[in-house]
């Protein structure tokens, strides 16, 4: 199995290259560990300084400041391989993640997977394969490496019945085949009309159900990106809750100081070995070296 390999970069100098690479690290082994048994993908995900250092054949996952509006997402470049741009919030590994998980499984976008619609009546359905947006807020997320990523569905999600004992999602928030969750949808093709029709459950206290109309294939953009365009609630960047983020700044305060005494502590074994061997040597000049 080829290998697919994908550069996290950033455009934004709010996202460090240490930070990058902690998060290139978490989503590589979530898509070793986790995505690739499931669903059959082998990847790679290191993290670049910029893109011009990117090598080719790599699909980029880019993190910017911009307003990407309905560019959100994946696409294609003119030589037709993937990309991705994620907004940066809070949450950016998390969106991240979700862009990660998607490209890996449907990279250009045109998956179709049949089965039964979730619309009473209305028989069987082509569904995009989009395995993070039912379930894709962060209530459902679950963490590697400390990193918050995304949970995403597994080809069970598509069985015409619930059966006991079956995984539907990575975390188990999903319980049911085409269930969606609060803030999440699922889009799907209905070959008798030719409409495209999505669940969707970012208002109310229950999912709904919308007729989109046909849409007409663009020699420029994928399935997943024309319907982008028609889901105007995803683009709200996924921020994680005041919880998570004042934990995250916990965990790293307590890195820092551990990381501080580790270092007095190396700087006092120092002092210790080169005074016995040059008692004459400064303790201002072992603070330069040190």
């Amino acid at each position: 199995m080829l290998a697919r390999q994908l550069a996290l970069v950033t455009e934004t100098e709010k996202v460090t290259f240490s930070a990058l690479s902690r998060v290139a690290a978490a989503l590589q082994k979530q898509a070793t560990r986790d995505l690739a048994p499931i669903w059959q993908v082998k990847a790679t995900v290191d993290s670049f300084v910029s893109l011009d250092e990117v090598p080719v054949g790599y699909w980029p996952v880019i993190v910017t400041e911009e307003d990407l509006g309905d560019a959100a997402g994946i696409h294609e470049d003119k030589e037709g391989q993937p990309f991705a741009l994620v907004s940066f919030a809070n949450g950016w590994a998390l969106t991240a993640s979700h862009e990660v998980c998607e490209m890996l499984v449907d990279p250009f976008g045109n998956r179709l997977i049949s089965g039964p619609s979730p619309k009473p009546g209305q028989g069987r359905v082509e569904f995009l394969v989009e395995v993070c947006d039912p379930s894709e807020d962060t209530p459902f997320a679950y963490r590697v490496n400390g990193i918050v990523v995304s949970d995403f569905y597994t080809p069970n999600y598509f069985d015409p019945v619930t059966a006991p004992g079956v995984r539907y999602s990575f975390t188990g928030a999903i319980r049911a085949p085409r269930e969606v969750l609060k803030n999440g949808y699922l889009s799907w093709h209905d070959p008798v009309t030719d409409h495209w029709f999505q669940e969707t459950f970012f208002t109310g206290t229950k999912p709904q159900f919308r007729d989109i109309g046909k849409i007409d294939a663009q020699s420029s953009e994928n399935l997943r990106a024309m319907l982008y365009k028609r889901t105007p609630e995803r683009y709200e960047p996924k921020r994680f809750a005041e919880s998570d983020i004042t934990a995250a700044r916990s965990s790293m305060d307590a890195h820092s100081e551990a990381a501080a005494a580790k270092a007095a502590s190396l700087r006092t074994r120092i002092r210790e070995v080169v005074s016995n061997s040059n008692p004459k040597l400064l303790a201002t000049d072992l603070e330069t070296e040190a």
